[in-house]
C-alpha cells in the first residue's frame, strides 16, 4: 500500500536517472574534460555560505576537480556542471549563495530534505536550463517567488512545504512551465489561490502528475469536457483539503489516462458520478468524505484497479457479487460506512486480494455463507481480513486455519458463537487477532501457544470460560499485547513459570488467579505500559514498580497499603480497594486518577497546593474516602480538570472561589459532605459545566439566577438536602439541556415557575450517545460519570444509562400555588416528585399525556378535585402516590392504576379500586334527570330518561291490556303463576 503513497512511475525513472548519472561521474577521470574554473569557484562560494557541522561537503576541495566532488555531476561532453545533488542533509543550514547563478548549464538541482531556514531565492528562476528542480522539505518558508515561472524547460517541480510554512498567493507563474510533467506542491498554503488554481493548472498540457495534498484549498471549480487540457494527467492527489459542500467534479472521471486518484480527507460531497471513463485507475482513495452514495456499478469494471479505499464516506447499499471482476485488486477498504446485506461469497475467490477492510458497517449473515468455501488462491493471498463491528453470526469455519499468509485477523464486535476453532493455531504468520465482543463458548484454545509470530490478542468480553495454563503461551516469543478482560477464565500457572515474552499491555479484568496475591510472573514483565487487573479478587500490597506504569487499573480488589508519589503515572484507577494514608503527590504526566472508595484520610492542602507545577489532570475522583478539613483555595493550578468528585467525605467550610478557575470543568460533585455558605459566584465562570451535584451539605442562601443564564450547557443539577431558600428563579427555564433537576429537601418557597415547558430536554427523545463528559482515552473509551438520582421512593445510582434519565424532584419544600399545566408538555419526563409541599388546586388534566412517566408523587399537599381520567393512559407508571391531599371522586379505571397499593391513595376522599370503599351509584342508580342551565336555574329535561320511562309505561300497559281483553291468555298466565308457587 505504501508504494502508492510515495512517487509512482516517474519517481522510479528519476531515481534510475540519478543513479546512472552518479555512475557516469565516477568515469570522468578517464576523460579529458574537466570542471570549468568559474563553476568550481561558484560551488566553493556556495559551500562557504552553508553551515556544515558534520562536513558533508568535505570532498569539495579546491585542489580537486569539482566533477569528482560528492553530489556534483558534470556533462561528459562539455564539462559543465549538469547536476547538483545536495539532498538528505538535515544538518546543512545557511543561505544559498547567488554564485549558484553561474551554473547556467545546470539541468538537475535537488536541495530537498535540508534545513536551510530561508525563503526560496528568486535567482533560482535564472537557471533556465533546469529540467528537474526539487526544493521539498528543505526548510524554506515564506512565499514562493514567481520567477520560477521563467524555468520554461522544467519537467519536474517539487516544492513541498513543512507545516504550511511555504505559501503562494498566485499561481499564474506556473502557466509558463509548458513542459511540466510532474508538479508537487503538497503542504504549501494555497488558500489565497483557491478561486483560480485549477484554471492555471489546466494550462499545463504536458502535466502527468499533480500533487496538491494539504494545500488549504477550498474551491474545486468545474471544467467542461471541452475545456479540459490536462487529459494526460495520470496522477491526481488533492487529499487533505477542505472542499466541504462541494460535489465531486464530473471532469475528474473523464480523464481517460488517470491511474491514481486521491480525494481522501476533503469533506467533499457525493454522490459518486455514475459515469466513469477513467478505466485505467489503479489506485483510488475517496475515504473520509460525505459521499452519501451507493457503490457505483462502474467500480466493478475497473479491471486494473489494485487499491480501492472508501473508509468513513457514508456509503450505503450492498456490495455486489460483481466485485469478483476486480481481478487485479490487492486492497479493498470499505470500513466505517453504512453498508448492509451479506458479504458476497465471490470475495472469498479473489485470488490477488491481500487486504480486506469491512469493519464498522451493518453487514449481516452467517460467516459460513460468505467464507465457508474459500478458494485456494484466496487462502494463499489474503494477509489481512478485517470484519469487526458488523452484524455477522454463526461459527467461525475451521477452514480459517488454512490461510497461508494471514497476518491480521479481526472479527471483534459481531455475534459469532461456538468454540474458537483450534485450527487457528496453524496460522504461523499471524501477528494480530481480535475476537472481542462475541458469544463464544468454551475456553481459549491451547493451540494459540504455537502462534510464534503472534504479537497482539484481543479477546475481551467473549464469554470464554475455563482454565488458562502456560501451554497457552508456550511458543509466543513475540507476544506483546494481551487484552482479555470480561471473561470467566482462571489463570493457573506454576509458581516458577517464566514467560517467553515481554508484554507491553496486559488486561485481564474479571479473571481469577490461582492464589490470592498478584501472580509472581508479572514481576518479570517490566516493559508493561498498560496493566488492568481490576475485579480479579486479588488481596495483597502493590509492588512499588506498579506505580510507575503509565496506565494502571486495579479497581474492585482487596489491595491495601499506602500509595507513594506518582511521578510517571498518567492514568491511575485504584477505586474500591483498601488503600489508606494520605493522598499521594502527583506528577505533571498525570491525566486521570480514581482513588474513590478507599480509606484515604487527612486534609487536602498538601495534595492540592503544590504551586511548583501546573497539573494536567482532567479526571480527579476522590469520593468515598475519609478526607476532612476545609477545602483549600488553590484550584488555579488544576485548570485542566473536566471531572471533579470529592463526594462522600467529611470536608467542611465554604466552597472556595478558586473553583471558578476550572474553565474546562464539566462535572462538579461535592455531595454528602459538610460544606456550608453560598454557592461561590465565580462558579459562573465554569461555562462548560454539564453536571452539578451538591446534595447533602449545609449550603444556604437563594438559588443563584446566573445558574440559568451562564451555565447554559447544564444537564444535571442536584441540590438536594441543603438549606437553600427563596423562590425557584424563572431563569432556571433557560437550561434547555437540563434533564435532571433535584431541589428537594430545602426551604424553597413560592410557586413552581410556569416556564418549565422550556426545559425541552425533558420533552425530547433521549439516546445513549447524548451523554459524554470527558475525552478520556484510557482503555479506548470515555470515562463514565454517574449520578445519585432520587426516584421511585429511593436514591438510585445511574451511570451507563444516565443519558436516558429525566427527573424533576421539588419535594419537601414550602412551595405553594397550583401545579402549572405546562409541566405536562414534558412528555419524556420519567420521574416527577412534588410531594410534601403546600400545592393547591387541581391536578393538571393532561397528566396522562406524559407517556414515559414511570414515577409520579404528589402526596402530602393540598390538592383538590378529582383525579384526571387521562391517568388511565399512563401505561409506564410503576410508582404512584397521591396520598394525603383533598382529592375526591372515583379513581380512574385502568389495569395499571388498579395495581397500586391502597397506600398510594389514602388520606383523601377517593373511592373505587384499589380502595375497598365503593362509590355511590355503583348499584345501577339512574338518577340525575336534569341539570342547571348555564344562564339560570331553570331545569332542562333529559330526554333520554323521559323516553326510557315512557317506553316502560307503554310496554307495561300493552301487556296488562292484552291479559284483560283476552280471557284464555289471562287464565293460562295465572295458572302458570299458581303452579310455580305450588
Amino acid at each position: 500500500m505504501s508504494d502508492y503513497y510515495t512517487n509512482p512511475t516517474s519517481y522510479f525513472y528519476i531515481f534510475i536517472f540519478s543513479i546512472f548519472s552518479f555512475k557516469l561521474s565516477s568515469c570522468i577521470q578517464s576523460n579529458d574534460i574537466f570542471c570549468l574554473e568559474i563553476e568550481k569557484q561558484s560551488l566553493l562560494k556556495l559551500k562557504q555560505s552553508f553551515k556544515d557541522p558534520i562536513n558533508l561537503l568535505s570532498s569539495w576541495d579546491g585542489k580537486v576537480d569539482c566533477c569528482k566532488w560528492k553530489g556534483v555531476i558534470c556533462s561528459n561532453s562539455t564539462g559543465h556542471v549538469d547536476q547538483l545533488h545536495l539532498q538528505n542533509n538535515p544538518s546543512l543550514q545557511g543561505q544559498i549563495n547567488p554564485s549558484l547563478m553561474n551554473l547556467k548549464h545546470l539541468r538537475f538541482l535537488d536541495l530537498s530534505q535540508n534545513n536551510l531556514g530561508q525563503t526560496i531565492p528568486s535567482f533560482i528562476g535564472s537557471l533556465r536550463n533546469l529540467h528537474h528542480l526539487n526544493l521539498s522539505d528543505a526548510g524554506f518558508h515564506g512565499n514562493i517567488p514567481p520567477t520560477l515561472g521563467n524555468l520554461s524547460n522544467l519537467e519536474t517541480l517539487s516544492i513541498t512545504g513543512d507545516g504550511n510554512k511555504l505559501a503562494s498567493d498566485n499561481l499564474e507563474w506556473l502557466s509558463g512551465l509548458r513542459q511540466l510533467q510532474r508538479l508537487d506542491m503538497s503542504f504549501v498554503n494555497l488558500s489565497r489561490t483557491s478561486s483560480n488554481w485549477l484554471k492555471v493548472i489546466n494550462t499545463l498540457p504536458s502535466l502527468q502528475e499533480l500533487h496538491f495534498q494539504n494545500c488549504s484549498l477550498e474551491f474545486l471549480s468545474p471544467l467542461t469536457n471541452a475545456s479540459v487540457n490536462i487529459s494526460s494527467l495520470a496522477l491526481l492527489d488533492l487529499s487533505h483539503n477542505n472542499f466541504q459542500f462541494l460535489s465531486i467534479p464530473l471532469w475528474i472521471f473523464q480523464l481517460t489516462n488517470l491511474e491514481y486518484l486521491d480525494l481522501s480527507f476533503t469533506d467533499i460531497n457525493g454522490p459518486i458520478p455514475t459515469v466513469n471513463k477513467a478505466t485505467k485507475l489503479r489506485y483510488m482513495d475517496l475515504s473520509r468524505n460525505h459521499l452519501n452514495s451507493t457503490i457505483p456499478d462502474w467500480l466493478y469494471s475497473c479491471k486494473d484497479l489494485e487499491f480501492a479505499y472508501f473508509s468513513y464516506s457514508f456509503l450505503q447499499g450492498s456490495i455486489s457479487s460483481d466485485v469478483a471482476n476486480l481481478t487485479s485488486l490487492k486492497t479493498l477498504g470499505f470500513f466505517g460506512n453504512q453498508l448492509t446485506g451479506k458479504i458476497p461469497r465471490e470475495i472469498s475467490n479473489m485470488c490477488g486480494l491481500e487486504f480486506l477492510f469491512l469493519t464498522y458497517n451493518q453487514l449481516q449473515g452467517d460467516i459460513s455463507d460468505s467464507f465457508g468455501n474459500m478458494s485456494d488462491c484466496f487462502l494463499n493471498s489474503i494477509k489481512l481480513l478485517c470484519l469487526r463491528s458488523n452484524q455477522l453470526y454463526g461459527r467461525i469455519p475451521d477452514s480459517f486455519g488454512d490461510f497461508k499468509k494471514i497476518q491480521f485477523l479481526h472479527f471483534g464486535g459481531n455475534s459469532f458463537s461456538g468454540p474458537i476453532p483450534d485450527s487457528l493455531g496453524k496460522l504461523s504468520s499471524l501477528q494480530e487477532v481480535s475476537l472481542y465482543g462475541n458469544n463464544f463458548s468454551g475456553s481459549l484454545p491451547e493451540c494459540f501457544g504455537q502462534l510464534s509470530s503472534l504479537e497482539e490478542l484481543y479477546i475481551d468480553d467473549c464469554m470464554l470460560q475455563g482454565i488458562v495454563t502456560e501451554k497457552h503461551f508456550s511458543n509466543m516469543k513475540n507476544f506483546k499485547i494481551l487484552s482479555a478482560s470480561g471473561n470467566c477464565l482462571l489463570l493457573n500457572l506454576t509458581l516458577d513459570w517464566v514467560p517467553p515474552f515481554q508484554l507491553t499491555v496486559l488486561k485481564v479484568a474479571s479473571w481469577r488467579f490461582a492464589g490470592a496475591g498478584i501472580p509472581s510472573w508479572i514481576e518479570s514483565q517490566r516493559n508493561i505500559s498498560e496493566l488492568d487487573l481490576s475485579d480479579t479478587g486479588i488481596s495483597a500490597s502493590v509492588p512499588s514498580w506498579f506505580w510507575e506504569i503509565p496506565f494502571l487499573n486495579l479497581t474492585r480488589n482487596n489491595l491495601y497499603g499506602e500509595i507513594p508519589n506518582l511521578s510517571r503515572a498518567r492514568y491511575i484507577y485504584v477505586g474500591s480497594n483498601k488503600f489508606s494514608g494520605s493522598l499521594p503527590g502527583v506528577g505533571e504526566a498525570l491525566v486521570e486518577m480514581d482513588l474513590s472508595n478507599n480509606s484515604f484520610s487527612g486534609v487536602m492542602t498538601r495534595f492540592l497546593c503544590n504551586s511548583s507545577q501546573t497539573h494536567r489532570v482532567e479526571i480527579l475522583h476522590l469520593a468515598g474516602n475519609q478526607l476532612n478539613g476545609e477545602l483549600p483555595d488553590c484550584w488555579k493550578e488544576w485548570a485542566s480538570l473536566k471531572y471533579l468528585n470529592l463526594g462522600d467525605n467529611t470536608l467542611s467550610g465554604v466552597i472556595p472561589n478558586s473553583i471558578g478557575f476550572l474553565a474546562n470543568l464539566q462535572s462538579l460533585n461535592f455531595y454528602h459532605n459538610n460544606f456550608s455558605g453560598h454557592i461561590p459566584i465565580l462558579l459562573r465562570n465554569c461555562k462548560e459545566l454539564l453536571k452539578i451535584e451538591l446534595s447533602e451539605n449545609h449550603l444556604d442562601g437563594s438559588m443563584p439566577t446566573w445558574i440559568g443564564t451562564t451555565l447554559v450547557k447544564l444537564r444535571i443539577l442536584i441540590l438536594r438536602s441543603n438549606n437553600f431558600n427563596g423562590e425557584i428563579p424563572s431563569e432556571i427555564c433557560h437550561l434547555i439541556s437540563l434533564q435532571i433537576l433535584d431541589l428537594s429537601q430545602n426551604k424553597f418557597s413560592g410557586a413552581i415557575p410556569n416556564c418549565v415547558k422550556n426545559l425541552t430536554a425533558m420533552a425530547t427523545k433521549r439516546s445513549l450517545d447524548q451523554y459524554d463528559y470527558s475525552s478520556s482515552s484510557y482503555n479506548g473509551a470515555s470515562f463514565i460519570d454517574s449520578a445519585l438520582v432520587a426516584t421511585k421512593g429511593s436514591i438510585l445510582q445511574y451511570d451507563t444509562i444516565l443519558s436516558l434519565v429525566t427527573n424533576i424532584d421539588l419535594s419537601s419544600n414550602n412551595l405553594f400555588g397550583e401545579i402549572p399545566n405546562e409541566v405536562t408538555s414534558l412528555v419524556e419526563l420519567r420521574s416527577l416528585n412534588l410531594s410534601k409541599n403546600s400545592l393547591t388546586g387541581l391536578i393538571p388534566r393532561n397528566v396522562g399525556d406524559m407517556k414515559e412517566l414511570e414515577s409520579l408523587d404528589l402526596s402530602r399537599n393540598l390538592l383538590s378535585g378529582q383525579l384526571p381520567s387521562s391517568l388511565s393512559l399512563a401505561y409506564s407508571l410503576n410508582h404512584l402516590n397521591f396520598s394525603y391531599n383533598n382529592l375526591t371522586g372515583r379513581i380512574p379505571k385502568s389495569t395499571q392504576i388498579q395495581s397500586f397499593d391502597t397506600s398510594s391513595f389514602v388520606g383523601n376522599d377517593l373511592c373505587g379500586p384499589p380502595l375497598t370503599s365503593g362509590c355511590s351509584g355503583d348499584d345501577g342508580e339512574v338518577m340525575k334527570v336534569a341539570k342547571e342551565e348555564k344562564d339560570g336555574d331553570r331545569l332542562e329535561v333529559d330526554w333520554f330518561y323521559v323516553f326510557v320511562s315512557l317506553g316502560y309505561v307503554v310496554g307495561f300497559s300493552v301487556v296488562c291490556g292484552t291479559l284483560w281483553l283476552n280471557k284464555s291468555w289471562r287464565d293460562a298466565y295465572f295458572a302458570l303463576i299458581f303452579k310455580e308457587h305450588v
